[in-house]
């Protein structure tokens, strides 16, 4: 009857060391699918987040060179609209300039020193009576049509123009009249209210001793 006894008894062991073995690789089995510490990341994510900050730069790059080259376009305009205007208020004085009456000289000092600075209306003021002494007994008209006009140069907000008028004049000597083509060089600051600060080419249309 003791034998027995020891027999049954030491089946429940052998049970026991199998149902223990069971446990332990279902834990090892969990711990080598996910290891503590280890994110798990799809590559799919990497390349969709990769495209995003591509992306991202060309939208800065772009914007950034939208904004320049729209800086850069309305600096072109501001320029080419002060050139025209420069253009146009020294086609508008050269054209006084050049338009002249022996009878009423006045008029015409008054069409020179349009627009202009003190300093050279001044000058006009001092070669007035000159020319007067040479145009009258002349009987010098002239007209004046204008041809077209550049600005040559640009520094500071100061221009210089060339303008160039054909002239038409008339005088005793050739009463039948002449036709030239003069150029005036006509100086322009626009920190001066556009005022003309120099002009060159009167004497070209105008008979001088």
């Amino acid at each position: 009857m003791a034998d027995q006894t020891e027999d049954s008894g030491s089946k429940p062991g052998a049970g026991a060391a199998g149902t223990t073995d069971s446990p332990g690789k279902a834990t090892g089995g969990q711990s080598t699918a996910e290891r503590p510490g280890t994110v798990s990341i799809r590559v799919s994510s990497l390349a969709r987040g990769a495209l995003i900050a591509v992306l991202a730069v060309v939208a800065i790059v772009f914007a950034v060179l939208y904004f320049t080259a729209r800086g850069d376009l309305a600096e072109r305009d501001e320029r080419a609209a002060d050139d025209r205007r420069a253009e146009q208020l020294a086609t508008e004085y050269a054209v006084g300039a050049a338009t002249v009456s022996f009878r009423d000289l006045d008029a015409w000092v008054a069409a020179l020193k349009q627009n202009t600075t003190p300093q050279l209306a001044g000058k006009f003021d001092e070669t007035a009576p000159k020319l007067e002494q040479i145009l009258v007994p002349l009987q010098w008209t002239s007209t004046a049509t204008p041809i077209t006009a550049k600005v040559m140069s640009e520094q500071g907000g100061v221009f210089k123009v060339n303008v160039f008028v054909n002239v038409t004049s008339t005088n005793a000597q050739s009463p039948d009249g002449t036709r030239t083509t003069v150029t005036y060089t006509v100086t322009l600051d626009e920190n001066a209210g556009w005022q003309v600060t120099d002009v060159g080419g009167v004497d070209g249309a105008l008979p001088m001793n």
